[in-house]
């Protein structure tokens, strides 16, 4: 789907207080009646840096208990709207930010279901008894199951790949199997190599065979989890993380956002494949003159991925049709470019840039640091309804042909050049962020400034500068 992008100012997307005081109601009106679930939210945070109500996928509400509480109007003053979807005829759904649909349903109890990663794994963590049915086969598109409950309300968790209804479709072991198939060919697809057009061809035939055989939605989440496993490996406080969280049963399914960086020529294969992974373009950032980057923001609305796909770029060319139309190369780098220049394409031999999870901003950044000696950079949002922060960034090896290829433009000075072979330079971060009032936008002056502190270029003179070289 190739969906033109639109000016920034086109989206203005704001926080929705009332929606969230409503979610925030619900969920502790649940956590009150179900003691393990809210010990698993103490536990969140205290081991894991994370809040409970960032992990809902939806909140089944009992009739009764809506009527009593006149939830229907309540939500759609907030901002719900009501929807039919499969598996649920009574759905409400928010899209001016970030919410779990609230579900009418004819059960007797309060139910709330988390998102994660695998069923098994969650209820293996908390030796859920085997008599919890699991509702949906092993490799299905997705499962659910009962893990805690009480006299008043139940915890589900479920895990989803690129579906959004809640019926438990007919097993197809065909499909199951050709998706671990296509997921084993999304992680080893070609990366490395002087001709990154091939490569990016090479992706594209993997992608189209997926999609052929099990759908766009289900390819498209099946090719982040190829890209946060080949990211994860090149990051510790990724590694550190997902550790911590995968303690309580949970992964990655807290992700927010991921971050990839391209060169100017091969800007329009990134969002080609994006796009054909069923991608839609929404607000675009410029930097500003001085900064000289720009970022095209895409979201698939299924399978719950949004990217930032950021470019060395001109105000002039925000203007234009630039994630479809192409960039020029151009001899300055920014530090897009550069980044690109020194580690390879973020959809090929790098791997994406960062991954940015939902957190309890302050725990997530006191806990790294006193458990595993990451540190925080000083946060570039602070927002009562957003704040974020990167870890400090992870250096990595630089392969010398790449550096001479930039000395040899005078991209980079001799001096540069020679730390990145001896030090190596920044390649990637982990993004800790907390939202509020479901705002589902981001602070585009903030990420101006962080961009320009991540510069491996400045980062070599102020570290220069410090031990008096």
């Amino acid at each position: 789907m190739s969906t033109t992008a639109q000016p920034t100012q086109t989206w203005n997307w704001t926080p929705q207080p009332r929606a969230f005081s409503l979610v925030q109601e619900l969920v502790n009106t649940f956590l009150s009646s179900c003691r393990p679930a809210a010990k698993l939210a103490e536990q969140m945070k205290s081991a894991a840096g994370s809040r409970f109500i960032d992990w809902v996928d939806h909140v089944r509400i009992p009739h009764i208990m809506a009527h009593d509480l006149g939830l229907a109007g309540r939500m759609i003053d907030a901002g719900f709207n009501r929807v039919v979807m499969p598996g649920c005829d009574d759905c409400f759904v928010n899209d001016k930010g970030i919410f779990p649909n609230l579900l009418l349903s004819h059960e007797r109890t309060l139910i709330v279901a988390i998102k994660v990663d695998s069923v098994a794994d969650f209820l293996g963590v908390w030796q859920v008894p085997a008599s919890n049915v699991v509702l949906g086969e092993p490799g299905a598109q997705m499962r659910m199951a009962q893990a805690f409950v009480s006299d008043e309300a139940e915890l589900w968790v479920i895990e989803r790949h690129g579906y959004r209804g809640y019926e438990i479709e007919a097993f197809d072991p065909k499909k199951a199997i050709a998706a671990m198939r296509h997921l084993e060919n999304l992680c080893r697809r070609p990366r490395k190599g002087d001709d990154e057009v091939a490569n990016f061809k090479s992706a594209m035939a993997i992608i189209d065979a997926s999609i052929q055989d099990i759908g766009r939605d289900w390819t498209c989440d099946l090719f982040f989890e190829a890209e946060r496993r080949y990211w994860q490996r090149k990051n510790r406080a990724a590694q550190v993380q997902k550790a911590r969280q995968d303690k309580l049963g949970l992964g990655w399914a807290n992700h927010d956002h991921h971050t990839y960086r391209s060169s100017r020529e091969n800007y329009t294969h990134l969002i080609a494949a994006l796009e054909k992974l069923g991608f839609h373009c929404r607000e675009r950032f410029y930097a500003g003159a001085e900064a000289g980057w720009g970022a095209q923001v895409l979201e698939q609305p299924i399978a719950g991925i949004t990217i930032f796909a950021d470019v060395d770029m001109s105000a002039e060319e925000l203007m234009g049709d630039f994630a479809h139309a192409g960039l020029p190369p151009r001899e300055k780098l920014g530090t897009i470019g550069l980044w690109c220049a020194l580690h390879g394409e973020a959809f090929l031999q790098a791997g994406m840039h960062h991954l940015e999870c939902m957190f309890d901003w302050h725990a997530l950044k006191a806990q790294l640091e006193s458990e595993a000696h990451i540190k925080t950079m000083d946060p570039f949002t602070t927002f009562p309804y957003l704040r974020q922060a990167f870890t400090e960034g992870e250096r990595w090896p630089v392969e010398p042909r790449r550096v001479e290829a930039l000395l040899a433009k005078h991209q980079i000075t001799k001096k540069q050049a020679d730390e990145f072979l001896k030090r190596g330079a920044v390649g990637s971060h982990l993004e800790n962020l907390e939202r509020n009032d479901g705002f589902k936008g981001f602070n585009q002056h903030g990420v101006s400034q962080i961009i320009s502190k991540t510069d491996p270029r400045k980062l070599i003179e102020e570290e220069l500068e410090k031990v008096g070289a």
